[in-house]
């Protein structure tokens, strides 16, 4: 049994205690009287090289702001005689040469302690420090990922809202849980007022039955859900409307959510009627012409809240340049030889400079004033022969900005050459020429 009258050898028992403790003289100058074990082997420096030293000359602060932090806790537990926590700070470490030489970016958190003597004055300083690199750049790596991950659904909730479609977004059971502010818009109610099953409210009387059917059968099989029907804007007039949804699976192959949206097919509608009705002895040329809407209408019918699944052609231009950021599969099925993300318009698309789009989306850019073409011809290759072909299109040019400032533009078009082709056609028959008389 070991002697209880046998002196205890306290340096040898601080030096071996388990943490980072380094003891400081209270003067000015902080000399640095001892350290533990642990201190020295975080701090990659032999007691040799730092007992007996002012602490600044022993481990010299690189950062002026840093070194502050320091002074000023030790004056505090000097003043105070009280325990001080600095703020967390860098401190930067130079590796041995067997270890490649450099300095290691690293983070510390210390307190600094009081020891005083039996009247009450302060005999030493304690310092308690601790290595926090790891968890420090663990945080800093996790506040980026949530910056960019906040950001990219700021971006996409954006790009959302702002499409001229009537975006939806549904529950696995069917129940309505998001309608974006342009469906808001034409219906004329809250999004309380419309979620779960309360947006059946605005479908025409006549229709209902047939489009809750429909949506509970596509619930039930997870299938497409499209329909057409009339839906009651917030003046009152009921409006066609064609709508399209799809559900999103899991990796187990369950719905997680059903997303969709409505497009206005009222006046395309109302057009082919009044051209059917306008001379029924022109039943082949108004089947066409009713043909030519449906193809049009079937460029509708894709609709997704996904940009790359809209039925339309959409790309965003990003710049000054108009510089391809984002283009879909129907905008890119217009040039199908061609490349076009990441190419200015005017490389990518060079025989529109000189039809006066380039000069159109400048003054969107920099106006920010929407433009809308109705009916808009434009030449444009279609194919690798070089050769310019009559298109036609409605489309919108719509600024977006970031943080303010205006970045680019989003291009919504849908392609109408069939639908004019045969209305001009129609058009020709109806009122032919007078015959001429010899």
């Amino acid at each position: 049994m070991a002697d209880s009258a046998q002196p205890i050898d306290y340096q040898s028992l601080f030096r071996a205690l388990p943490e980072n403790f380094l003891l400081i003289a209270p003067n000015a100058e902080a000399t640095i009287l001892d350290n533990t074990d642990a201190h020295v082997a975080v701090s990659l420096k032999s007691r040799d090289e730092v007992v007996g030293k002012p602490f600044f000359e022993a481990y010299p602060s690189a950062d002026m702001n840093e070194g502050d932090v320091i002074r000023a806790s030790h004056e505090h537990v000097r003043r105070f005689l009280e325990p001080h926590t600095m703020p967390l700070i860098r401190y930067d470490l130079e590796l041995p040469a067997e270890q490649g030489g450099g300095f290691e970016e690293m983070y510390w958190q210390a307190t600094h302690f009081p020891v005083l003597d039996e009247a009450g004055g302060l005999r030493y300083i304690l310092q308690r420090s601790q290595n926090v690199t790891e968890q420090h750049l663990a945080a800093q790596q996790y506040a980026q990922t949530q910056r960019e991950l906040d950001e990219q659904q700021q971006r996409t909730r954006f790009i959302l809202d702002s499409l001229p479609v009537l975006i939806w977004t549904a529950q696995p059971d069917g129940n309505r849980d998001y309608f974006n502010p342009r469906w808001l818009q034409f219906t004329g109610r809250s999004l309380e007022e419309s979620i779960e099953q309360r947006w059946t409210r605005d479908i025409h009387p006549e229709d209902l039955a047939r489009v809750q059917q429909r949506w509970h059968e596509s619930v039930a099989s997870g299938e497409v859900y499209q329909v057409e029907y009339r839906l009651r804007r917030h003046d009152g007039q009921y409006r066609w409307v064609l709508v399209r949804g799809v559900a999103r699976r899991g990796a187990d192959n369950h719905v997680s959510m059903w997303v969709g949206g409505a497009t206005d097919i009222h006046d395309q509608r109302q057009m082919v009627q009044e051209l059917l009705e306008a001379n029924e002895a022109q039943a082949q040329a108004a089947e066409q012409t009713h043909a030519a809407y449906q193809l049009a209408a079937s460029q509708r019918e894709t609709l997704h809240t996904l940009l790359m699944e809209a039925p339309a052609a959409i790309c965003i231009l990003r710049g000054p340049e108009h510089r391809f950021d984002l283009v879909n599969p129907q905008y890119q099925r217009l040039f199908p030889h061609r490349q076009l993300a990441g190419l200015p318009v005017a490389e990518a698309l060079p025989e529109v400079v000189g039809q006066g789009f380039v000069q159109l989306l400048d003054k969107v850019y920099q106006t920010g004033e929407t433009f809308f073409g109705s009916e808009v011809e434009i030449q444009l290759e279609r194919d690798s022969s070089g050769q310019l072909t009559s298109t036609y299109f409605n489309f919108t040019y719509q600024q977006f900005r970031e943080a303010g400032v205006a970045v680019g533009i989003m291009v919504f078009a849908y392609e109408i050459t069939d639908l004019v082709l045969a209305r001009k056609t129609l058009g020709t028959r109806e009122n032919p020429a007078p015959d001429t008389l010899a």
